[in-house]
C-alpha cells in the first residue's frame, strides 16, 4: 500500500511557499508600512486563498477547473490586472513625499487587508497547478478523503507558519524605520515587482 509522502510535501510547500513573491511580498509591505496588526490580517486573507486551492487540489476540482480553459483565462487576466493595480499604489506611494516617523497601526484597514490578501491568492490560477502539482507528486491514488484532510492541514500549517512569520519579522521596528527612511526605494521595488509579475502572468502559457 502507498503511503503519503509527507516529506515530499512539506519540502516543496516550504521551497514555494516561503519563496519571494506577490503574496510573501504583499505581505512584508503591509508589515513595514502599517504595522503588525495590518500584515497579520493580510497573512490571514492569503493563507484563507491558499486553503481553498489545496482543498480544490486535495478533492479533485483541480483537475476540473483546469480543464476549463475559459475559467483559467479568466482567472489570469484578473489576476494580472489586480498586480497592475498593486504597481500603480506602490509607484504613487514611492513618489510620494517620504515621513520619517513610524506611522500608528491602522486597525481599521483590517478587512481591506485581509480582501486584499484574498484576492491576490484567489486571481493567481498559478496557485491551484502547484497545489495540484503538489497532491500529484506526494498523495497516491489510493488515499482516503481522511488522508486527503490531513495533507490539507499539514500544508496549512505550513503556510500559516510562512506567511505569519513575514508577518511577525518585517513588523520588527528596526525593519520598519529601515522602510520608513527608504520608503521610496522599497515601493519602487514592490511597484516593479509586482508589475513584472503582471506582464509575467498575461504573457505565459498557463499550463507552463
Amino acid at each position: 500500500m502507498e503511503h503519503i509522502n509527507y516529506f515530499l510535501i512539506v519540502f516543496s510547500a516550504i521551497a514555494a511557499i516561503a519563496s519571494p513573491g506577490p503574496a510573501t511580498l504583499a505581505i512584508a509591505g503591509a508589515s513595514m508600512g502599517k504595522g503588525r496588526l495590518s500584515g497579520l490580517h493580510l497573512a490571514f486573507g492569503v493563507l484563507t486563498g491558499s486553503l481553498i486551492w489545496s482543498i480544490l487540489a486535495a478533492f479533485g476540482l483541480a483537475a476540473v477547473l483546469k480543464s476549463n480553459v475559459w475559467l483559467f483565462e479568466v482567472l489570469r487576466y484578473l489576476g494580472a490586472f489586480y498586480l497592475l493595480y498593486l504597481a500603480y499604489k506602490s509607484l504613487t506611494s514611492a513618489l510620494n513625499p517620504t515621513s520619517h516617523s513610524i506611522p500608528e497601526v491602522q486597525l481599521g484597514s483590517k478587512k481591506s487587508n485581509y480582501l486584499k490578501g484574498l484576492l491576490i491568492h484567489l486571481t493567481n490560477p498559478k496557485a491551484i497547478l502547484f497545489f495540484g502539482a503538489l497532491y500529484s507528486m506526494g498523495v497516491p491514488n489510493t488515499a482516503t478523503p481522511k488522508d486527503l484532510l490531513s495533507v490539507v492541514v499539514v500544508v496549512g500549517l505550513v503556510s500559516a507558519v510562512i506567511f505569519i512569520s513575514y508577518a511577525v519579522i518585517f513588523s520588527h521596528a528596526g525593519v520598519r524605520s529601515l522602510y520608513i527612511k527608504s520608503k521610496a526605494i522599497f515601493e519602487g521595488v514592490f511597484a516593479v515587482f509586482f508589475g513584472s509579475a503582471s506582464c509575467k502572468l498575461l504573457l505565459s502559457d498557463i499550463e507552463g
